[in-house]
């Protein structure tokens, strides 16, 4: 498997991997991603930046995330508290492909994460989820991160909506 910035050639598949998330979200009654968001406009501002990053292998995309080296507003207010107060790094909108759930995708960006992270001076990386998304819950508890508490998102769609935070140290 190989990780590679997103370009505007690849908006379909990110886009259907977006639309496969979503359903199994709704399917498992989780309301996350249910209100537009993520959607084809933030995945061309991710790309615009440089945020963007797919897993591939053979030409073909398994799964999709947005890596951010900038403060997230939604992370500023913590009930609990985060593990470190120096500067980290963050992902977002990860997905996999239908096609590739149970094949340790989501892992292995993860562990990307942490390597582009630690390669750019970051002490710690920071994810969120929704509180009933369990099966991404376990996929964080799996690769090492660590429950921080509760986040309230700030901005977007899913404005006011409550996130479980967590953050690995690396």
């Amino acid at each position: 498997m190989e990780f590679r910035q997103a370009t505007k050639e690849d908006l379909q598949a990110m886009c259907r991997i977006t639309e496969q998330a979503k359903a199994q979200l709704l399917g498992m009654g989780v309301d996350q991603w249910q209100k537009g968001y993520p959607n084809r406009q933030v995945w061309e501002q991710d790309i615009r930046v440089g945020m963007a990053w797919l897993a591939v292998e053979e030409k073909q995309v398994l799964g999709v995330f947005a890596f951010q080296t900038t403060p997230d507003v939604s992370y500023r207010e913590i009930e609990g508290e985060w593990l470190t107060n120096t500067p980290y790094a963050s992902m977002h909108r990860v997905c996999v492909s239908d096609d590739s759930k149970g094949k340790g995708v989501a892992g292995a960006m993860f562990r990307h994460g942490f390597a582009m992270a630690k390669e750019q001076g970051f002490a710690s990386l920071r994810i969120d989820t929704h509180p009933e998304n369990k099966p991404m819950q376990r996929a964080l508890g799996k690769a090492g991160f660590t429950r921080c508490g509760q986040i309230t998102l700030r901005g977007g769609e899913e404005a006011g909506d409550a996130r479980i935070a967590f953050e690995y140290i690396l």
